[in-house]
């Protein structure tokens, strides 16, 4: 049995690991489109430094837990990525889509996370609590300062939208 949840958790470490690397693409796509956003911007730009060192994280454990990343789950996610953006890119409230799917997108990562902190436990690497820990930290801090950016950014793309 010990063998079948070391699986599901190397398995549970590929999934999250794509996750991450799709997300930093569409933050990466999303701060060329914030230059009258600046405290969106500032906010993405934070965020692609932590998911670079969440993603440094999984990685560790995932050499750890005997494993590598999946090249086929990379760039199924990356082009799931590309895909979003560009369709988040096409409407005029652009910002307004990619401010409301990064804050989803925020809940959905805690979420993953605190699962993933039981399936490690569960599969004998609880000494991998600690970076899980302090990655639903960086999420959960992500999630409330991006939800703190909803009225701003709405009102700030109300004026634009109206200034002609």
């Amino acid at each position: 049995m010990a063998t079948d949840l070391q699986a599901i958790y190397q398995g549970s470490l590929s999934a999250t690991h794509a996750a991450e690397q799709q997300g930093l693409q569409q933050l990466r796509t999303q701060l060329s489109g914030l230059d009258d956003y600046p405290d969106y911007a500032a906010l993405v730009s934070r965020h692609i430094t932590v998911t670079e060192g969440q993603i440094a994280r999984i990685e560790h454990a995932m050499t750890d837990a005997g494993t590598s990343p999946s090249a086929i789950k990379e760039a199924v996610t990356n082009a799931a990525g590309a895909v979003g953006a560009a369709v988040h890119g096409a409407f005029p409230d652009t910002q307004l889509k990619n401010l409301y799917a990064g804050y989803a997108y925020q809940h959905e990562q805690i979420a993953a996370y605190e699962s993933l902190a039981i399936i490690a436990e569960q599969a004998g690497f609880a000494g991998h609590r600690s970076w899980i820990e302090q990655t639903l930290t960086e999420e959960r801090k992500g999630a409330a300062a991006a939800e703190k950016l909803i009225e701003p950014v709405t009102r700030k793309y109300l004026q634009l939208a109206t200034a002609g």
